[in-house]
């Protein structure tokens, strides 16, 4: 299992779009991905629980990856938030 923390940092927060970017991205692995913001665990391929963290600016998220394709579910999660999900340029 890889454990990961990551701080949002783009302007919007995890509003609709990427989130959805999200979602999409953690739906291309067959490894279990969960994200737990505070005390609230959510399934990254449930668009409706990644939208129930209200992850806004300067939030910190944690990241679970159990499974296979852990270690590239992992890069390819990070680089969404590295690029800041491509709102910002």
């Amino acid at each position: 299992m890889i454990t990961q923390e990551i701080k949002i940092t783009n302007r919007l927060g995890l509003h609709a779009r990427p989130a959805a970017m999200l979602v999409q991205t953690a739906s291309n692995f067959s490894c279990d991905i969960k994200i737990i913001k505070e005390t609230v665990q959510v399934d990254a391929k449930s668009i409706m629980g990644v939208l129930m963290l209200a992850a806004e600016y300067g939030s910190t998220l944690q990241f679970q990856f159990n499974g296979a394709d852990e270690t590239q579910a992992a890069q390819a999660v990070a680089a969404l938030f590295e690029n800041k999900f491509n709102e910002e340029y």
